[in-house]
C-alpha cells in the first residue's frame, strides 16, 4: 500500500491555494518545479517500502507451521474438566496455599500442621481421676466417663536456611492441652516434641525434646495421646530435652545409623513417704544413651532392628543409684497389608525414662536400692483397605519384688486393640478398647477396662 500524503498536508495545501495573495501565487516557476520534484521523490519512496513489506509477508508466509484442518484435531474425554470447573480447583488450591502460609519475621517457610482430637471416654472404677489411666487403681472409685478435646495437637513444621557444607536446617514443634488437671477450664498449653535439626548427607545433629533415643517406636493410638500408648507398660516414652547426633551408612534401602548422645532424666521418688527423701532428690540427670540401626528393604517390604544402651544415675540422700538398661526396638513389614513393631528394655531404674515410677526404693537403713525391672510391647497393624486399619498391641513392665516396698506394683500389663477408618483423607473415625493389669505386691491383682471413641481432623 502506497504511503499517503497526510490529510493535515493536503488541508493546508488547499487553504493555501485559496487564501494566498497574488503575489504568492506568482512564485517563480522554479519553486514549483522543487515541490513537483519532491513529490515524485517521495512516491518513489512509497514503492520501495511497498516492495519491501510484501516481501516479508513472503518470508512470513513459508515460515508459519502448517494449518491443522478441525477435523484432525483430537476431542476431549467424556469426563474432562471444563474450563469453569478447572477454574475452581486451581481457586480451591490457591485458597489452601493461603491458609497454609505462616508469617515469620526471618522471612523462612512454616507450616501448620497437627490433629484436632475430640475423645468420649469411660473408664471403670479402678481407673481413678485419669482420662487414660497407667495402673489399676488399688481402691475402688466410681466408673467414669467424659469428653475432651485436651489431646489436640497443634504443630509447626519449618524449613530454614541452607548451612556451610551442602547442610539444611529444619525443625519441629508440637504442643496439647494435656498440663494441668482434666477439670474444665484447667488444661494448660504444653510443649510435647520439639527438634531442631541441622542435617547433611550423612550427618545430623539434632537438639529437641523428644522419646529417649533408645525408644523411638510406638503403639498407634488415638486413645492414648495425652501420655503415649502403653506408659509404665513397656513402653519408655518421657519426652525430656536431649542432645544427640546420627550418622548414616548404605543406601535408603540397605544400611545402618548410629545414633548416640546426651538424654535428660525425669527423676521422681517411689517410696511412700516422700517427705522424707523428697528433698535429696535431684530432679534432673543427664543420661548417655546410643542406638545403632539395621535396616534392609523399601517401602512395601522392610525389616528394621536396632539395639541400644542407656546409663545414668539417680542422686539422693546422698547416694548414686545407677540406671543402666539395654534395649532393643524393631519393625518388620512382609508386605503393605501387615506391620509388625515392638521394643524390649532390660536393667535397672527405669522410671526416668517413662516406666513405672518406682526406679529405686530406700530401705530402712536408709540404703537406696536400684529396682531390677524388664519390659516389652509389641504390635500388629493389618491394613486391609486404604481407608481401613487394624491394630492389636499389648505391653507390660515387670519389676524384681525383691527390690520394692509394699503396695508397689510387681507386674503392669495392657492390652489395647482399635479399629481406624478415614472418613476422608484427613479426616479419622476410632474405637478403642484396653485393658490394664496390675499386680500389687501385698494387694494383688486389679483391673480396669477402658473405652474410647475418637474423632480426628488432621491439618
Amino acid at each position: 500500500m502506497l504511503k499517503r500524503i497526510p490529510a493535515n498536508m493536503l488541508v493546508g495545501l488547499c487553504f493555501a491555494g485559496l487564501f494566498t495573495s497574488p503575489a504568492v501565487q506568482a512564485q517563480s516557476t522554479t519553486d514549483l518545479q522543487h515541490i513537483m520534484d519532491r513529490l515524485d521523490r517521495l512516491e518513489t519512496q512509497n514503492r520501495e517500502l511497498l516492495t519491501e513489506v510484501q516481501e516479508l509477508r513472503r518470508q512470513l508466509d513459508s515460515t508459519q507451521p502448517p494449518t491443522i484442518a478441525q477435523s484432525d484435531i483430537p476431542s476431549p474425554p467424556e469426563n474432562a474438566p471444563t474450563p469453569s470447573e478447572r477454574l475452581d480447583v486451581q481457586e480451591s488450591r490457591t485458597e489452601e496455599l493461603a491458609q497454609s502460609k505462616v508469617g515469620t519475621s526471618q522471612r523462612m517457610p512454616v507450616a501448620l500442621t497437627g490433629m484436632i482430637l475430640f475423645n468420649a471416654f469411660h473408664n471403670g472404677g479402678l481407673g481413678g481421676t485419669l482420662q487414660v489411666p497407667v495402673t489399676a487403681q488399688l481402691n475402688q472409685t466410681p466408673a467414669s466417663s467424659g469428653a475432651t478435646f485436651r489431646q489436640t495437637v497443634i504443630g509447626l513444621k519449618f524449613n530454614g536456611p541452607d548451612l556451610p557444607g551442602g547442610g539444611k536446617a529444619s525443625g519441629s514443634a508440637y504442643f496439647d492441652f494435656w498440663g494441668g488437671t482434666a477439670a474444665p477450664g484447667n488444661n494448660l498449653f504444653r510443649v510435647r516434641l520439639a527438634t531442631i535439626d541441622l542435617t547433611w548427607k550423612n550427618f545430623t545433629i539434632t537438639a529437641g525434646q523428644d522419646k529417649p533415643i533408645v525408644s523411638p517406636r510406638e503403639p498407634m493410638s488415638l486413645a492414648q495421646v495425652g501420655l503415649a500408648p502403653l506408659s509404665g507398660a513397656g513402653n519408655l516414652w518421657d519426652w525430656q530435652p536431649q542432645l544427640r547426633i546420627e550418622r548414616r551408612f548404605g543406601t535408603a534401602e540397605t544400611g545402618f545409623r548410629a545414633q548416640a548422645g546426651v538424654y535428660e532424666t525425669a527423676e521422681v521418688y517411689p517410696g511412700t513417704s516422700p517427705s522424707e527423701y523428697s528433698g535429696t532428690l535431684e530432679r534432673q540427670r543427664p543420661a548417655y544413651e546410643g542406638r545403632f540401626l539395621f535396616y534392609h528393604g523399601s517401602g512395601k517390604k522392610r525389616v528394621e532392628i536396632a539395639p541400644g544402651f542407656h546409663y545414668s544415675n539417680t542422686h539422693v540422700n546422698g547416694q548414686s543409684v545407677e540406671s543402666k538398661l539395654g534395649t532393643a526396638d524393631w519393625l518388620i513389614k512382609p508386605s503393605d497389608l501387615i506391620e509388625i513393631t515392638g521394643a524390649v528394655f532390660r536393667g535397672t531404674d527405669a522410671a526416668g525414662l517413662g516406666g513405672l515410677r518406682q526406679g529405686f526404693t530406700i530401705s530402712q537403713t536408709g540404703k537406696a536400692i536400684p529396682v531390677h525391672a524388664t519390659g516389652a510391647w509389641s504390635q500388629i497393624s493389618v491394613f486391609p483397605t486404604s481407608r481401613l486399619s487394624l491394630h492389636v498391641f499389648g505391653g507390660q513392665e515387670e519389676d524384681r519384688a525383691g527390690d520394692l516396698v509394699a503396695n508397689s506394683v510387681r507386674r503392669n500389663l495392657m492390652y489395647a486393640g482399635n479399629i481406624v477408618y478415614k472418613l476422608a483423607p484427613n479426616v479419622l473415625v476410632a474405637i478403642e478398647a484396653a485393658q490394664t493389669r496390675s499386680d500389687y505386691i501385698t494387694s494383688g491383682l486389679r483391673r480396669n477396662n477402658h473405652y474410647d471413641l475418637a474423632l480426628a481432623y488432621l491439618f
